[in-house]
């Protein structure tokens, strides 16, 4: 019998061949795009009704037990900076120990000390996704897991459990909290572009094509083309793509959704993308300014609120068609924004991005036509009203970002009428501006009250310490020319052997 033969499945299991036995590769699961985009919607759907992990359990559980093609379960949770971290665990050892699931979290910068290293992880079974087998390999499924302390409660540095419990507190008085980023990005050519960066060459793009004039089969086109098939495939409910204004740059908008799937979904948004980019010979890249003298990349995140199916955002007898709350609720964003703009623009390279000359969001003010403006009134309807927050960059943690958001604007709902009034006259003319660099935004951070109160003290220090880390190994003046320290330490770049060259 042939090789080919014997990987082709031919064989009989218990053949003999040459006084040995040929076995059959077992079967391994392999949708289509439109099967994968079917059972996703499915499960999604499930979600936004407001199903819970444990009444979605029992039957994932029997899915996978039934499901011989499944091999493994892709287990994906975050850190405290927002890079994403994945254990592939065998299916068999998922069904006999998923309420059992540990790892070390000192081998996790910002999480617990070697002596008290031990933690869990909780699978959200709200969150399983199938995964395209030519991304990810057939027979794979994923979750998303809370983290959580040795005695099962969810872990404080973990804020996908926070914005978790945050939002299912909301949910039993009704209120919805509703989000849509836009997150941009570049393609650069190389498989490692970042990791293997010069500052004297910088990066090569991809191609030159940009806004609107990306043909069919340019680099660019072809790797927006593949990545809303996949993102499709995954359930993002696609709307828009298309390349952005700097050559090699791309955006590709989805529908919104509520603020933990979305978070769920910024961080696949890129792992997609990632993937997708390295399948090509490239690189795509989450900077949000990787080359100085062209635009950056940000991730507009808009907002909205409903309460009982209602969007409270929305009023048409104000001439932008927004409520009082809605007001209300961004300009308890914008009282905060100089406490919050380390969790909205957390690297050295994000500071770049806030340069006037680009575009930069660098106002503290709301307009709906000024792009200078940090908070955005873009134009809405009863189903669209809502704030668009355009400070933030595409490298936040999306779950500590979008929970200090809410935090933000529920405390702005909650003003008292002199607080409000004071807040519209101190952030009307664009005057106040948003640090330009992260030192100073680092001091901005530390000396905040709110964040304190938000993230506890704990955390908070946590976060000043591996951001004064990242500072640090920077120069402090950003100068005309990326730094090869600001991209090589940057958080979603580095491993902990590049660190410990320092």
């Amino acid at each position: 019998m042939t090789e080919h033969e014997v990987m082709s499945g031919i064989a009989d299991s218990k053949s003999p061949v040459g006084g040995k036995i040929a076995w059959k590769l077992p079967h391994l699961l392999d949708l289509t795009y439109l099967e994968l985009e079917e059972k996703n919607l499915e499960v999604k759907s499930e979600r936004l009704r407001g199903a819970t992990s444990d009444e979605m359990k029992g039957r994932l559980i029997s899915y996978l037990e039934e499901e011989k093609g499944v091999k493994a379960v892709m287990l994906c949770f975050t850190d405290l900076e927002g890079k994403l971290h994945a254990l592939d665990y065998d299916k068999k050892f998922i069904l006999g120990a998923e309420d059992n699931l540990t790892f070390d979290g000192s081998s996790i910068r910002g999480f617990t000390v070697q002596s008290e290293s031990d933690l869990r992880l909780k699978i959200d079974w709200t969150s399983f996704r199938w995964l395209p087998s030519d991304l990810f390999g057939c027979g794979k499924v994923m979750v998303f897991a809370n983290v959580c302390d040795q005695d099962g409660a969810y872990y404080h540095t973990d804020f996908r459990s926070q914005l978790k419990g945050l939002t299912e507190e909301l949910h039993e008085n009704g209120v919805t909290v509703n989000v849509a980023p836009e997150v941009e990005g570049f393609i650069f050519k190389g498989v490692k572009a970042e990791q293997e960066f010069d500052e004297k060459k910088g990066f090569e793009l991809a191609t030159m094509s940009g806004y609107f004039n990306s043909l069919p089969q340019d680099t660019l086109r072809i790797f927006i083309d593949k990545f809303a098939e996949v993102q499709r495939s995954m359930g993002f409910e696609n709307e828009k793509d298309h390349p952005e204004v700097a050559p090699a740059q791309f955006e590709l908008n989805f529908k919104y959704s509520l603020a933990l799937d979305t978070a769920d979904q910024i961080l696949l948004y890129k792992l997609l993308a990632r993937q997708i980019a390295a399948s090509m010979g490239l690189t795509a890249s989450f900077l949000p300014k990787p080359i100085q003298e062209l635009n950056g990349s940000g991730m507009h995140t808009n907002i909205s609120l409903s309460k009982d199916g209602k969007n409270i955002f929305f009023d048409n007898h104000d001439d932008k068609n927004l409520s009082e709350d809605a007001y209300r609720f961004l300009y308890g964003i914008l009282t905060y924004a100089k406490d919050m703009c380390l969790l909205m623009n957390p690297s050295v390279n994000s500071y770049r991005r806030l340069d006037p000359h680009y575009e930069a969001p660098n106002e503290i003010k709301v307009s709906s036509v000024d792009r200078g403006s940090m908070v955005r009134i873009p134009i809405g309807n009863e189903k669209s009203a809502r704030v668009e927050v355009r400070t933030v960059a595409p490298d936040v943690n999306p779950y500590l970002c979008i929970y200090a958001l809410i935090k933000a604007g529920l405390k702005g709902m909650g003003f008292s009428d002199a607080e409000y009034s004071d807040a519209k006259n101190s952030y009307n003319d664009g005057s106040e501006k948003l640090p330009g660099d992260m030192h100073t935004a680092i001091n901005e951070f530390k000396k905040s009250e709110f964040l304190k109160d938000i993230m506890g003290e704990e955390d908070h220090g946590k976060y000043v310490y591996l951001k004064e880390m990242t500072a640090d190994r920077a120069p402090r003046e950003l100068g005309h020319r990326v730094k090869a320290e600001e991209i090589l330490y940057h958080h979603e770049i580095t491993n902990q052997m590049i660190w410990a060259d320092f």
